[in-house]
């Protein structure tokens, strides 16, 4: 009797993978139209609040509006990658993982697939933000390159805190405990100039707002959106955003692979 040796199934290749997990979380988030409307109301909620309930008591020349859509554009994106964190603590939990390992499919595309699919909806729920903030009165004065310049850090920043956020849906236990924990990441902007110039902290608070990643990034774009000067603020936006992308990165691949062995 002759025995036929059943070849294995060749994994995937080039981003094959890559754009199945893009597609199926994608998929995952326009089925999950709450927190995709949340991840834009809530920013658009915020940014209506501070404009014309405290705005007039911040800034009252009514200019108040251009400083703090800056802010309000990465509390977008941050309400929007924390959806990552519960997608990815669920698929860890559901056991789908254990299906996947079966598949032809490199260890890293699920993952990725959460993370550009990330990077596409928060993109789409920016220029969302930045059209409301025009409507009530948002007037850059950006030119063409600082507009790129301005997409291509908004982008940066979606990427690196998608990748944090993945990152502790990987950590976390449940989905519920991965919500949490978001939650404090989402804090952090409360904590820097996105609403009111550092200099007007209390002497403490200003240590905190400066020595952090979100103050150099929104005066980063701010500058770039408002047409004021710069200094070393693009410097230190990108240096946190680079750095954050590597630290979750490789905490995360770290993470994902000693969980899958453990399914």
């Amino acid at each position: 009797m002759t025995t036929t040796a059943i070849a294995p199934r060749p994994r995937l290749r080039g981003f094959t993978a890559e754009s199945v997990f893009v597609g199926r979380s994608l998929t995952q988030s326009l089925r999950d139209g709450e927190s995709l409307s949340m991840s834009i109301l809530l920013p658009v909620m915020l940014m209506l609040l501070f404009t014309f309930v405290f705005g007039g008591a911040i800034e009252p020349g009514g200019a108040y509006v251009d400083y703090v859509v800056p802010g309000i554009i990465l509390l977008c994106a941050g309400f929007g990658a924390a959806t990552t964190a519960t997608y990815v603590a669920r698929d860890m939990s559901s056991g789908i993982i254990d299906r996947f390992r079966t598949m032809p499919l490199r260890s890293g595309a699920v993952l990725t697939g959460h993370v550009v699919a990330s990077l596409a909806r928060n993109l789409v729920a920016t220029a969302v933000v930045i059209g409301v903030g025009l409507l009530v009165g948002f007037r850059p004065h950006a030119d063409l390159v600082a507009w790129i310049g301005a997409a291509g850090l908004i982008a940066l920043y979606i990427l690196a805190i998608t990748y944090l956020f993945a990152s502790i849906g990987l950590a976390a236990g449940s989905p519920e405990a991965a919500s949490g924990y978001g939650f404090i990441i989402l804090f952090v902007p409360y904590l820097s100039s996105a609403f009111v110039p550092v200099e007007t902290m209390p002497e403490w608070l200003q240590w905190v707002a400066d020595n952090q990643p979100i103050t150099p990034i929104i005066e980063t774009l701010r500058g770039l959106l408002m047409d004021t000067d710069l200094g070393t603020e693009p410097w230190w936006a990108i240096g946190w955003c680079v750095g954050i992308v590597a630290i979750s990165a490789v905490w995360g691949a770290w993470l994902f692979g000693r969980k899958s062995r453990r399914h």
